[in-house]
């Protein structure tokens, strides 16, 4: 896609709707609302896909049912917390938003709000699934898409018990599932030398090229008229009474009828200029490419006890994982990416790890909310605000059903799913 770079504009610029933020769930609303008959401009501080959408694992997870914030993650994580090369690191640092977070976090971490949340993020990822089906037919859009399931690989006893767990959620809410023997998992990656003795296979799930994804559905759009303003900040609002009249943008206001904020872990930032708090964390994720020929990968895999995802995209492997929080930071920790690279000969034999540079690992910054569950609705306060934020590691697995629910909710629809473990207002 070539970039619609804004000039300075000294007068308000005339819109529909104004999405702000152009990852996976800017661009799936911008399609929605377009599709709805509605004219769009989206606007970004960089490039469409620059964030987390670009280098994430690439999977739609319907066998994720299990909220970030499920019983037992306390325990179970406190070891890592304040570990730098842990799966899960929290960076000690002085701040109020984080610890209000944490509180949060903590207060979610029961088996109630779980069970609540399990039937809604299956049914969000299975809707979303089949909207990726629709997208993949799309007439010049192709991006990687296939089912070919996810096979969760164990190393240890650990690692077992937990695939078990997962097993056992998955039943619990209809999803097909089955625990896997070697033979099996040398069945679904003919020719890759896997070491893991076993683990639980998903034959639902799929994956695909995020990067791909995202700016070929934008320049899908804009071929039909959505306008792109890339290295455009929206950086406030002009209100009247409770309704938002126009974007502000470090290059002159956009008018607008409806807005949609979709910034990712930029979203608090941007809703505090109307002093709306959206209880979002950055969490940091890691990834890195090695050429496809050392492992023959086929079906992607998740990596029980190191928590890493292996995703085949063309004729190359992304292993991508960890959960830092560490603020708005973009830097590589080089211990981390370090960390990962001397977890995956545990499952995998023969992979060309000699290849990465840490310093080259890209990473990027996965919004998160204490529950787990993305914020998806009206803003509390602001009469044409929508907001569609917090997805942490699933922004790809839900861009296409949450683009999907934003528009029913501007056009004043009843949500195809209901949202009322989603609304935006509902930590207070």
């Amino acid at each position: 896609m070539t970039s619609t770079q804004s000039t300075t504009q000294s007068t308000t610029q005339s819109t529909g709707i104004v999405v702000i933020g152009a990852g996976v769930i800017g661009v799936c609303a911008a399609y929605y609302l377009w599709r709805a008959g509605h004219g769009v401009t989206v606007l970004d501080q960089g490039e469409v896909a620059a964030g987390s959408s670009y280098g994430n694992a690439g999977l739609i997870v319907p066998s994720h049912v299990t909220p970030l914030a499920a019983p037992g993650v306390i325990a179970q994580g406190m070891k890592w917390l304040f570990k730098p090369d842990s799966p899960f690191y929290i960076k000690p640092r002085a701040d109020r938003a984080l610890t209000s977070w944490l509180w949060k976090f903590r207060a979610a971490c029961n088996a109630e709000q779980a069970r609540r949340a399990m039937p809604l993020l299956r049914d969000l990822n299975l809707a979303s699934l089949e909207e990726y089906k629709m997208l993949a037919g799309l007439e010049g859009l192709d991006f990687g898409f296939e089912t070919r399931g996810l096979l969760h690989l164990y190393a240890g006893e650990q690692g077992e018990r937990e695939c078990e767990e997962i097993l056992e959620s998955a039943h619990q809410v209809g999803l097909d599932a089955h625990m896997v023997g070697r033979e099996e998992v040398e069945a679904l990656n003919p020719g890759a030398a896997i070491l893991a003795p076993g683990g639980v296979y998903f034959p639902d799930d799929a994956h695909l090229d995020p990067a791909r994804f995202v700016r070929g559905l934008a320049r899908y759009l804009e071929e039909r008229g959505v306008v792109f303003h890339t290295g455009r900040a929206a950086t406030g609002f002009q209100l009247r009474d409770k309704r938002i009249a126009a974007v502000e943008t470090d290059q002159g206001p956009v008018a607008a009828d409806q807005v949609v904020l979709a910034g990712g872990a930029w979203s608090p930032a941007i809703a505090g200029a109307l002093k709306l708090n959206l209880p979002i964390q950055a969490a940091k994720g890691y990834s890195f490419m090695i050429d496809g020929e050392s492992l023959k990968l086929t079906t992607p895999l998740l990596l029980a006890e190191a928590k890493i995802a292996v995703t085949p995209l063309g004729g190359r492997i992304r292993f991508a994982g960890t959960l830092e929080m560490a603020g708005m930071d973009l830097s590589v920790n080089r211990r981390r990416v370090e960390a990962m690279r001397r977890a995956i000969p545990r499952y995998l034999e023969g992979v060309a790890l000699d290849e990465v540079d840490a310093g080259q690992a890209w990473a990027g910054l996965r919004p998160c909310t204490p529950d787990g569950l993305p914020l998806l609705g009206r803003a509390p306060g602001v009469e044409n605000l929508v907001v569609a934020a917090g997805h942490a590691m699933s922004g790809i697995s839900l861009g296409p059903i949450s683009g999907k629910l934003v528009a029913e909710v501007v056009d004043g629809e009843t949500p195809s799913i209901p949202l009322g473990l989603l609304g935006v207002g509902r930590f207070g």
